[in-house]
């Protein structure tokens, strides 16, 4: 029977603290070294040349890089080899050395002469799913079916590790509950309370369980509210019950979120709290609508500012002078009621009236719309097309660009 016919025998390998040598600095080996890096392996990297991305990590101290082709002797030490330049000649050496000293070797060009392939990996949780096929598409194919199954819960991964009680503060990203992080959406899988707000992907809530209790902590603007500390009241009492509580909240919740006081509040009760951070509204929304808050030439800071307080309030503790100086790209949170004397604010103190503005209402979701206007106008115009809240506010000339026809 050939080697070709033979099946593969799949096996994990522990390289921490292991020689690794990877010979071939291009693209293959760029993809190849994070997974090594992640292992732990101790990386000798032999080529003339490498990627932008290789020099960094050597660079870093996190490889070892020897500027020079491969010559023999190479893989003395080594546990594990990788072939991987655009030379059949300087991979078929490798291997044949690697064969010599008995180390497993892939080949990058031709992996049926090598002793080892390197399988379509991917992670969940603590799981790592490895596919192996003669048709490495096909194992990416795969692979990434059954990590997407596990992570939207359609494929049961049971594991018998002890939960402990606890709280994680999640943020859930602006809306979309494809956009809430990985690690998010697996602890609020593993949740026996969940605390959410109305901006949170609520979507989500439908994928729970029936046991897990859902305590609504929407804070619905103009209407009824549930106070902070009620909320910080209730994730510490259901955490000293021994339960294991997601407070899932929108965007980020260190960004206009009140999240720190909820750390607070669990770190004085001696409640084991997690921070999960999110992608915040500020920069997702306008992205998704067509609209970056800097681009090269146009704008190169971005300013996010609460609009929630008056611009003449004494409560407020935002220099409106100051930002109304600022040259770049001003985004707005919470905005939507007071947009008429914000806008007049910043005009009085320099602010050109005709300066783009946008408002984005629902960013993210299917009932997202888009008012453009200037600073001057854009608080008639949302008034005009009923815009309410959620909504970002863009002020700056990076509004003009259009490219994804927000």
């Amino acid at each position: 029977m050939s080697e070709k016919a033979h099946l593969i025998y799949p096996a994990g390998l522990n390289l921490a603290g292991r020689r690794v040598v990877v010979v071939g600095g291009g693209a293959v080996a760029q993809r190849r070294l994070p997974g090594l890096l992640a292992a732990g392996a101790d990386v000798l990297l032999i080529a003339p040349h490498v990627t932008p991305s290789i020099e960094a990590m050597a660079a870093a101290g996190e490889i070892r890089w020897e500027r020079r082709p491969y010559r023999p002797g190479d893989l003395e030490h080594a546990w594990y080899a990788l072939a991987l330049t655009d030379s059949p000649e300087v991979n078929a050496a490798v291997a044949a050395e690697a064969q010599q000293r008995r180390v497993f070797c892939v080949r990058a060009d031709q992996a049926h002469l090598g002793t080892a392939r390197t399988p379509a990996t991917g992670r969940h949780d603590e799981i790592t799913v490895a596919v192996l096929s003669g048709d490495p598409r096909r194992s990416a194919a795969v692979r990434d079916a059954v990590v997407e199954s596990l992570r939207e819960g359609t494929l049961a991964a049971p594991h018998h590790r002890e939960k402990r009680p606890g709280v994680a503060l999640v943020g859930g990203g602006p809306g979309d509950p494809e956009l809430i992080t990985v690690r998010g959406r697996r602890l609020l899988a593993e949740a026996d309370v969940v605390v959410v707000d109305r901006l949170a992907p609520r979507a989500l809530l439908d994928e729970l369980p029936p046991y897990v209790e859902v305590v609504d902590a929407a804070k619905i603007p103009y209407g009824r509210a549930m106070a902070q500390e009620e909320i910080n009241r209730i994730i510490v009492e259901r955490a000293k019950a021994g339960k294991f509580v997601v407070r899932l909240k929108g965007g980020d919740s260190f960004v206009f979120g009140r999240g720190y006081e909820e750390v607070i509040a669990c770190a004085e009760a001696g409640v084991p709290v997690t921070v999960v951070p999110g992608i915040t509204s500020a920069i997702a929304v306008p992205a998704l609508a067509g609209i970056p808050v800097t681009h090269r030439g146009i704008a190169h800071e971005y300013t996010v500012v609460s609009g929630h307080v008056d611009p003449d309030s004494p409560k407020s503790l935002v220099d409106w002078p100051a930002l109304a100086r600022l040259r770049g790209t001003l985004v707005l949170l919470m905005a939507v009621e007071r947009l008429g004397a914000i806008a007049k604010t910043l005009i009085e103190h320099g602010r050109d009236a005709d300066t783009p503005a946008a408002v984005i209402q629902d960013g993210t979701l299917p009932g997202e719309r888009v008012v453009r206007a200037t600073l001057g106008t854009i608080a008639e115009a949302a008034e005009r097309e009923g815009v309410r809240p959620p909504a970002v506010v863009v002020i700056g000339d990076v509004v003009r660009l259009s490219a994804l026809g927000g």
